[in-house]
């Protein structure tokens, strides 16, 4: 009987130790393995996606910015130079607010009205 108790509860099933350890791993493989995967990829296209958000939005900004320095005549010249820069600081102020509010709010649902 101590020799039985040392084996532990594996060694009591008849011809199903082996099989009952492969179960056991093939079930978290499937349970552990497969969402990580699928995590993954939405992380990476995330990622990807607001990467490519970002660029976007210097690139507009800075857009912007050359508009207003080189497109408005002498609206802003001399002692005014400096107003190109503080309205693209906060256009960009305003998108990040925006997308702060956007997160903040959660996703949308289809057909759900807020």
């Amino acid at each position: 009987m101590p020799e039985r108790a040392r084996r532990g509860t594996a060694s009591r099933l008849p011809g199903g130790s082996g099989d009952l350890a492969q179960l056991v791993v093939d079930y978290a493989k499937q349970e552990t393995l497969g969402p990580l995967k699928s995590l993954g990829r939405f992380v990476a296209f995330g990622v990807l996606g607001s990467s490519f958000l970002a660029v976007g939005v210097a690139i507009l900004l800075l857009a912007g910015l050359r508009a207003l320095q080189t497109e408005t005549g002498g609206t802003f010249s001399g002692n005014k130079s400096w107003l190109p820069y503080v309205a693209t600081a906060a256009a960009a102020v305003s998108v990040a607010l925006l997308a702060g509010w956007r997160i903040g709010k959660g996703p949308a649902r289809k057909g759900a009205r807020r």
